[in-house]
């Protein structure tokens, strides 16, 4: 839907009912600081608190980076939204009348708008249905397994709008579209109903379960989780996507849990529904829970908005289901764990207990003392891979040991991987000292094999350089030009782990990311980047032509996503075709008879560059000959192929 204009006096009166605090502590943690709030700053790498919200002037800004406004530019800038966008959304959440300029859109724009406050509504009133169904006879089995078998209290049932769905296929259906006078199509919509298959009527979603409501950050019911009582498969049932739920990017008990994480500095994840009631009934109201699904990367960065030290600790079971659900999650966030973003730790609860379980035996504080111990993620997993394997079998050992090295090799600080180094040594070698110092000399040879990223130029041949010379150029030149494909050149030598090899080219490249940094909205990077090039004239003065276009170089613009294409397959080829060399080499000068584990690393090292090698190959055939034909160094990559 094209968003209409939207009248000036429904501008000003969200400007004057938004509250900034209640808008930006939902992205940042913010601490009360005199008469103002203070944080780390979300629109850059802020180290320490350097953002600032003042709720009398109801303005933000930050004394480092220097973004600042009201509380729609935060909205607008967090979240790459439109202004009308954000205007509409904050008139819903403050209830704001809409006006607009076009009345034959107003009538669009409230039907958008109503669904989603009629949603809500329903939603509502469903909960309170389930909650006096449970107070009701039907509900009986329900209430007493709350009360007997999972122990909470009355307090907790209300607090958790814990209900029950009767057994009938109808029940909810007659007190909805029948009593009520829903229009059926929105109840369908809530996920509340099911059309038959033969096309005759609806039946409830729900029926005979536990009913446990799922709320949004601002409380509101947007979906359930259910409960079987008996035999019925599957045991939990969640509501469907909606238009207000989406169970990837929703946390149950965040709405909550999130003050209590701000407060403690930390953030608590477990599996279900009642491990989270059980530890907020316990009084550890800093947990949550993801609804079903793996951890996702976006429910992991809402809860690193509410606590300062990034910290989260994964309370999974402890069986072989939780433990998948344990590696899946760390996997998520493994890049911002490696970057410092997370501190990501892991508890596992003494024989295999969940949390509900373990607390209907232990008290809080045991819990607590617990939590407090936890094992940062890389502990656990080296634990994780140890279970069950018999280091005397030479195949299992071999397997462990190469694991631990792959964990090892992407640890980015030096001081970090020589400690778990000489642990796994110790972790690999039983107890016996002397094999302790000879596992630590090879562990640190494949750790340093593993983190070789082919940058040295001790393996490169003539052509590479120059197809280097060629792909970096490309790519710099269209970062400085074509604003918009900024994001694709970034994003593309992130996920294939490249950098600019060449020095004028790295060290351009690290003027740009220091001038974003300063001012990252910043459109045209040239102007102060030829200060600077003129500063350091000596080392930058090889850059200089790609402050300027020509005629070729301007046509290579108008091909953008395959210049960026190409000269990233080119940039990774040659990285690739340099590691082969690299451990070639290394296979070479390895005596096997004494070190055969370590020459069957390196012989799968080289491998594996041999098939990363052949996917780049077939990828760039992929592309069509003439477009490649275009392209001013597409020969030299297609004649840089050959052995190591």
């Amino acid at each position: 839907m094209e968003v209409p204009r939207l009248h000036p006096d429904t501008i000003e009166e969200v400007k004057q009912r938004v509250d900034i605090v209640d808008v930006v502590s939902e992205h940042v943690v913010l601490r009360k600081r005199g008469k103002d709030y203070t944080g780390l700053c979300p629109f850059h790498d802020d180290k320490s608190p350097s953002f600032s919200v003042s709720p009398s002037k109801q303005f933000y800004y930050c004394f480092s980076c220097g973004a600042g406004g009201n509380a729609i530019k935060f909205l607008m800038e967090i979240g790459k939204h439109s202004f009308a966008d954000v205007v509409l959304d904050l008139a819903k959440r403050y209830q704001v009348p809409i006006k607009t300029l076009e009345p034959a859109q107003k009538q669009e724009l409230q039907r958008q708008i109503s669904l989603r406050e009629q949603l809500h509504e329903v939603l509502a009133l469903t909960a309170k249905f389930y909650e006096h169904a449970l107070q009701q006879t039907d509900g009986k089995v329900a209430l007493d397994y709350l009360t007997q078998t999972r122990g909470l209290h009355l307090e907790t049932i209300q607090q958790f709008q814990l209900g029950y769905a009767p057994g009938g296929w109808q029940t909810l259906f007659g007190y909805l579209v029948e009593q009520k006078q829903y229009p059926v199509e929105l109840v369908e919509q809530a996920g509340l109903i099911v059309p038959r298959q033969e096309g005759r009527g609806y039946y409830d979603r729900f029926r005979d379960r536990l009913m446990i409501p799922i709320h949004d950050l601002q409380g509101r019911v947007i979906g359930f989780g259910g409960r079987t009582l008996g035999e019925e498969q599957p045991k939990y049932l969640n509501s469907p996507e909606t238009e207000l739920f989406d169970k990837g990017k929703t946390l149950f008990a965040l709405d909550k849990a999130r003050a209590t994480i701000a407060k403690q500095d930390r953030a608590v994840v477990v599996e279900g529904y009642f491990d989270v009631i059980a530890l907020h009934a316990a009084g550890i109201t800093n947990a949550v829970a993801a609804l079903g699904t793996a951890l996702s990367l976006v429910q992991v960065r809402q809860l690193l908005r509410y606590t300062e030290s990034k910290q989260i600790v994964l309370n999974f079971d402890a069986d072989a289901a939780g433990t998948k659900a344990a590696e899946r999650a760390i996997g998520e966030v493994t890049d911002l764990v490696y970057q410092g973003e997370v501190q990501l730790r892991v508890l596992n609860l003494p024989q295999g207990k969940d949390p509900d379980e373990y607390l209907q035996s232990h008290s809080a504080d045991h819990y607590q003392t617990l939590l407090d111990r936890a094992p940062l993620w890389l502990d656990w997993q080296l634990q994780q891979i140890l279970v069950g394997a018999d280091l005397d079998q030479s195949d299992q050992f071999q397997h462990c040991t190469q694991e631990m090295v792959k964990l090892l090799g992407n640890l980015p600080n030096a001081a970090l991987r020589t400690h778990y180094i000489h642990h796994c040594a110790e972790l690999l070698s039983q107890g016996n000292a002397r094999f302790t110092v000879q596992l630590e000399w090879d562990l640190r040879t494949q750790v340093r094999g593993q983190r070789w990223h082919g940058r040295s130029q001790k393996w490169q041949r003539p052509a590479d350089r120059s197809l280097l010379e060629e792909s970096e150029t490309q790519l710099l030149r269209l970062y400085l030009h074509v604003p918009e494909y900024r994001q694709l050149i970034q994003d593309s030598l992130e996920e294939r782990d490249l950098d600019f090899s060449l020095a004028h080219h790295r060290l351009l490249w690290q003027l740009i990311l220091e001038v974003e940094k300063t001012a990252p909205a910043l459109s045209d990077l040239i102007q102060p980047l030829q200060d600077r090039c003129v500063e350091a004239a000596d080392r930058l003065g090889w850059v200089q032509p790609l402050f300027q276009l020509d005629e070729k170089s301007q046509r290579d613009l108008l091909r953008a996503p395959l210049v960026v294409r190409t000269a990233i397959a080119s940039m990774e080829r040659v990285m690739c075709e340099k590691r082969r060399r690299h451990f070639l080499d290394l296979w070479k000068q390895t005596d096997y008879s004494a070190a055969p584990d370590l020459a069957q690393y390196y012989q799968q090292q080289i491998y594996a560059e041999t098939q990363r090698i052949e996917e780049i190959d077939r990828d760039q055939r992929q592309v069509t000959f003439s477009d490649l034909a275009q392209l001013p160094w597409v020969g030299e990559f297609q004649g840089s192929i050959s052995d190591p």
